[in-house]
């Protein structure tokens, strides 16, 4: 194998390539990226759960094979400082990159153990959508999801392609977060579950790619979405995501609007002083018209903030995990938001008061 290639096409395959390698120590191939010419220049990685696949632009003198481990190709690829690169395989089958004056040879690893990206290969139309707008419908929940797959449906991202919208939903059972995004396909495109772990690499890939649009293709078992010159493919959740509709509250005992900077302040300064329990407590009392929050740490000390808030209703204390609250406002495309709560020991709602295309809920601390 021989090629020529411009370093900063070279580190941008590669870069997207190395999120999605895989760390098993019984299989060091997964921590390889392959780099394949047989039909034009294509940098690939898997971790047997997702994979994808990068065409990079480069004059091909030879074609052929190689992997080499993922990290060291990608550290040495940005430490070159020529503006192209060649790469080439040695007689011993080991990768050299040459570059203004530089040479290096990597240790490659059979790439005959490489697995291959064979799914969704099928002639078959996917459904386009903005690629901005898919990237922000994910990113809006995506915290949301519950980092373990004891149960798969909370550990993974909800996604529903609609005829003029994407719904993007993400719920660890504490807490529940839903982004519409409008105008999203010109068709119906099914609904998904996204593993948390492969939602994190889309979102990574997406944020370094430059298309308007991107193609998702949804079969029974995997995703698989393309981009010009970028190919993404992971396995989905066979599982039935929460019917969480039925859980949103429609009626609130007592509701607050004020400005999403004042509150994000406040449970910035709650987190300095909720110690390791990261508790905070919200105390409601809209006949004095009093929005306040404390904190207490017996390490630190403790907090009572009070901030201008429009409210109504009745008085409620009750108390929340800081983190559950501030997640979600950078997802909200509001100034001012509110805050419905349904009374002591029920979900507060937290909405955009011009932002109606995301929700979220969080369930209250039990003391």
């Amino acid at each position: 194998m021989k090629i020529s290639a411009r370093k900063e096409s070279m580190v941008q395959a590669v870069l997207l390539s190395e999120r999605v390698t895989g760390k098993k120590e019984s299989l060091p191939i997964l921590s390889c990226i392959l780099i394949d010419t047989q039909d034009g220049a294509v940098i690939r990685a898997t971790n047997l759960e997702s994979g994808v696949e990068v065409r990079v632009p480069a004059d091909i003198e030879e074609v052929g094979k190689v992997a080499v481990m993922a990290n060291v190709l990608s550290q040495t690829i940005r430490s070159i400082g020529g503006d192209t690169m060649s790469l080439k395989t040695s007689e011993d089958g080991n990768l050299i990159i040459e570059s203004r004056g530089t040479k290096t040879v990597i240790k490659a690893i059979s790439h005959e153990e490489f697995p291959i990206l064979s799914r969704n290969e099928t002639g078959a139309q996917g459904i386009v959508v903005p690629r901005e707008r898919f990237l922000r419908g994910i990113q809006a929940v995506i915290y949301a999801a519950s980092p373990s797959m004891i149960r798969p449906e909370l550990g993974s991202v909800s996604v529903s392609i609609k005829q003029g919208a994407i719904i993007c939903a993400a719920t660890d059972s504490f807490r529940l977060a839903e982004k519409t995004i409008p105008g999203g396909s010109k068709q119906e495109g099914g609904d998904i579950l996204i593993p948390l772990k492969h939602a994190l690499e889309l979102t990574h890939i997406l944020e370094r790619i430059t298309t308007e649009t991107i193609e998702v293709r949804i079969e029974e078992t995997d995703l698989d979405i393309r981009s010009e010159g970028v190919r993404f493919v992971s396995r989905v959740v066979d599982a039935i995501f929460p019917d969480y509709k039925e859980i949103i509250p429609k009626k609130f005992t007592t509701e607050a609007t004020l400005l999403k900077g004042d509150f994000a302040e406040m449970l910035r300064k709650a987190r300095i002083f909720s110690g390791n329990d990261q508790h905070v407590g919200l105390h409601i009392y809209p006949a004095r018209k009093i929005f306040s929050a404390t904190a207490r740490s017996n390490d630190v000390g403790e907090m009572s903030d009070t901030i201008d808030a429009a409210i109504s209703g009745e008085d409620i204390d009750i108390n929340f995990h800081i983190g559950y609250l501030a997640e979600c406002l950078p997802s909200i495309e509001s100034d001012s938001i509110t805050l419905g709560f349904g009374g002591v020991g029920r979900p507060v709602v937290i909405r955009g008061v011009s932002d109606a295309t995301f929700t979220y809920l969080v369930m209250p601390l039990n003391r």
